[in-house]
């Protein structure tokens, strides 16, 4: 399952999770992001219960989306431990987005 989240619950739900978090910024009307969420739909599905998977709409969310300087969309943040590891912008496949995930869940 993908969580929905917003600006007011992304410190919670990201920086304050016991367990590495991606994140998918996205809007509705971006083309390249729909491509991409089946396969963070899939992911999410994949690695219930040790990664949590989070997106949240850029228009409706302005605040992390500046924080974080999101630039273009689809762009997927990786976190573990309150801390930004990872990003991948654009519609990218299965393959490249599995590999960030699998070293989420790697021992520091």
């Amino acid at each position: 399952m993908v969580l929905e989240i917003k600006d007011q619950s992304f410190e919670n739900e990201v920086i304050k999770s016991a367990m590495p978090v991606v994140v998918d910024f996205w809007a509705p009307w971006c083309g390249p992001c729909h491509m991409l969420g089946p396969v963070i739909e899939k992911l999410a599905d994949a690695y219930a219960g040790k990664v949590k998977f989070c997106k949240i709409n850029v228009d409706e969310n302005p605040q992390i989306s500046m924080k974080y300087g999101i630039m273009s969309i689809p762009t997927v943040l990786f976190f573990k431990g309150a801390q930004k590891v990872d990003e991948s912008l654009g519609a990218v496949p299965e393959a490249m987005i599995r590999p960030k995930v699998e070293s989420l869940l790697q021992a520091r």
